[in-house]
């Protein structure tokens, strides 16, 4: 996560377009008729916050009537990526947090953010930190030493920080909703294997690249051992931002070299399955995974790649899987500004993130971060004091507020496994579509005008009508 000055305000964003690539390669799966009067649900959220993620009232039916207005159609015999799920940055900051309220309290908090029935938001993907990130209390890694001292060994690696509040509040959720995957991310190594022997900049010193290897095996098999099990790794968090703390420079060739010759075989030799996952990045460098990915003895070992959406631009994800479309792409990082307005914030994320990355091949959608207090802390010296969770906590006082609703309106029912399948996007209305697991086919699309829109969805020949409020975002579900 990038500190203020990195940052760009949502509006300061350039407007995107959705269309699936044209390089895309569809792949058939059997078709599925709506039934003649099949119900659909409608879930609502308005930018003037009246309504806030609600289910409305009666069902739409599809139906033969025709009308002039613009028309999304949904084609189920195109189907693209697979899902592995939409959620948060669960920050040491956040677990913190959550663990510091009533045990009562966290516990029907969890549940409406990890449950799968009722009235809870299904999260199903998180992205925790590997040691510190800026949005912890303090800077940590699992191997600190006083300065000058070094132990390529790691015999002083322990996991004790994360024990406090982290790993606790991760048992609970995995109690919750064992199948949740994680992803985890360094910030920095330990100083002592950086070129600075500082948190904050610096590079990764090649005689320690094997230590730092066998780093991150040893955090694998030690969260294993806690019970909780990683799906993925990526090598370093916005690995091109060395100015935040903790941080660390690591060029692209760089990333290379430490994979193929350290990382991806510490991995094999200790037989993990965790992918590993290079960037985690900016949509304006995809120079950078393009040249990691094009080093086959890197790439061999790379499952995919990572991005952020500060700057540049989301259809970048599609010249990477244009170029790699063996490779797996992900979206695993964007705020929300603390100063920021609700209705800028909602049309945005959804438009760009939740449309547009998965559009564009993204696996996940997660937003930076879960949790803050009023004040935006805890955070590190240096760390983002402007960054408004998807939850406020004074204590056990819940405030949602915009990423709570935006991942809502995808994770709800996009369930992991979901395929993106294909859809139409007629001007101002930005969507996408899937089908869930259970059969289920979920359309969510964001009215980008400036008036409230009437429109279509069409599926099989038959068709819904529905409106939007100008700058709203619907979920629709059959």
């Amino acid at each position: 996560m990038s500190t203020k000055s990195h940052r760009w305000l949502p509006m300061a964003f350039v407007l995107l377009a959705f269309g699936a690539s044209a390089h895309e390669a569809p792949r058939p799966t059997p078709a599925a008729h709506p039934a003649k009067k099949a119900n659909v649900a409608f879930w609502l959220t308005t930018p003037d916050k009246s309504v806030l993620f609600r289910q409305q009232p009666g069902r739409l039916t599809f139906g033969a009537a025709a009308n002039n207005n613009p028309t999304i159609e949904v084609d189920d015999q195109q189907r693209f990526q697979s899902i592995d799920g939409f959620g948060y940055c669960l920050t040491g900051g956040s677990a913190q947090l959550l663990h510091q309220m009533g045990a009562p309290e966290r516990a029907k908090l969890l549940h409406e953010l990890f449950g799968t029935a009722g009235t809870s938001i299904g999260v199903s993907y998180l992205r925790i930190s590997i040691g510190a990130s800026d949005l912890d209390d303090r800077v940590f890694s699992y191997d600190d030493l006083p300065a000058g001292q070094t132990d390529p060994a790691l015999a002083q690696f322990s996991l004790a920080p994360d024990q406090a509040h982290l790993i606790p509040v991760l048992k609970e959720i995995l109690a919750i909703n064992p199948t949740l995957k994680i992803l985890g991310s360094p910030w920095s190594p330990p100083p002592w294997m950086k070129t600075n022997e500082n948190s904050k900049g610096g590079s990764l010193k090649p005689e320690f690249y094997d230590a730092y290897a066998q780093y991150f095996v040893k955090y694998l098999q030690g969260m294993k051992a806690a019970g909780i099990g990683l799906d993925a790794v990526t090598v370093q968090n916005e690995p091109l931002h060395p100015g935040n703390n903790p941080s660390l420079l690591m060029p692209a060739i760089e990333q290379a070299d430490f994979i193929k010759k350290s990382l991806g075989p510490a991995f094999r030799t200790a037989k993990l399955n965790t992918k590993i996952i290079v960037y985690d990045h900016n949509a304006d460098k995809p120079e950078y995974p393009l040249t990691v990915l094009a080093d086959a003895d890197a790439a061999q070992y790379v499952d995919g790649a990572a991005f952020h959406l500060y700057a540049g631009k989301v259809e970048a994800l599609s010249r990477v899987h244009d170029t790699f479309p063996n490779k797996n792409l992900y979206f695993t990082e964007q705020w929300v500004g603390s100063r920021s307005k609700f209705e800028d914030n909602l049309g945005w994320h959804v438009k760009n993130l939740i449309i547009g990355a998965t559009r564009n091949w993204a696996r996940t959608v997660l937003e930076w971060n879960l949790a803050a207090d009023p004040q935006q802390n805890p955070h590190t010296p240096g760390g983002c004091n402007q960054c408004l969770g998807a939850i406020t906590l004074a204590g056990n006082e819940v405030t949602r507020n915009p990423a709570y609703y935006i991942i809502a309106h995808a994770a709800k029912f996009a369930r992991p496994g979901s395929v993106r399948i294909a859809s139409t996007t007629p001007a101002t209305l930005p969507n996408v579509a899937f089908r869930a697991p259970d059969g289920r086919r979920v359309v969510i699309v964001e009215n980008d005008g400036p008036a409230p829109q009437s429109f279509n969805i069409r599926a099989q020949g038959r068709l819904i009508s529905s409106t939007l409020p100008a700058g709203a975002v619907g979920t629709y579900v059959w």
